[in-house]
């Protein structure tokens, strides 16, 4: 069973299939970084999402997000610009993003996030360091800002999020496979 969290789901295409298979209290991340955002698709993905009551965020892109009625705006840990505090945007966008460190913590914090993914929890492929459950706790502790739980979560360590301070996770790989039902 999972807890009252707030879940994320990366995604990089448009998939209706495949997001009518989740929870609709999944929330969606579109992150696509090799190919220009087509309009159509993000105003299909933004309709698809509101018709299901699902929200969605893009990566990245302020502009687009304003632009096509995103729910928010995700801004990953290798974007360093603190333009995104002082700009006027409508009520309930949401802004949140992503940090490894305390450094990274703390340039989210001025990018106005409300909600930072910190990563990588546990061991992922593609790197090699994680931060497991104390140090994890511990940047946690540091910060006032909700914290969502990121990186190498899977079917064997899934568990172990009720061992971790945070307001909830987000995943690629383990959603999809497992298409989680929320209580």
């Amino acid at each position: 069973m999972i807890h009252d969290y707030n879940i994320y789901y990366f995604i990089d295409k448009f998939d209706s299939d495949e997001l009518l298979r989740l929870d609709n209290k999944i929330n969606i991340i579109y992150r696509n970084y090799e190919e220009k955002n087509d309009k159509t698709e993000m105003e299909n993905i933004v309709e698809f999402c509101k018709k299901n009551k699902r929200k969605i965020f893009i990566s990245n892109q302020l502009k687009i997000a304003l632009n096509h009625d995103f729910n928010g705006l995700y801004i990953p840990a290798f974007n360093k610009n603190l333009n995104f505090k002082n700009i006027n945007l409508k009520k309930n966008f949401k802004i949140i993003g992503s940090a490894h460190n305390l450094k990274e913590i703390r340039i989210k914090e001025k990018q106005g996030c409300e909600e930072i993914f910190v990563s990588p929890l546990f061991k992922i492929i593609k790197k090699k360091g994680f931060l497991n459950i104390s140090r994890f706790n511990y940047l946690c502790s540091l910060t006032k800002k909700n914290i969502i739980a990121l990186g190498g979560i899977n079917k064997k360590n899934f568990n172990q999020l009720n061992s971790v301070n945070s307001n909830g996770f987000a995943s690629i790989s383990w959603i999809k496979k497992n298409r989680p039902i929320i209580k």
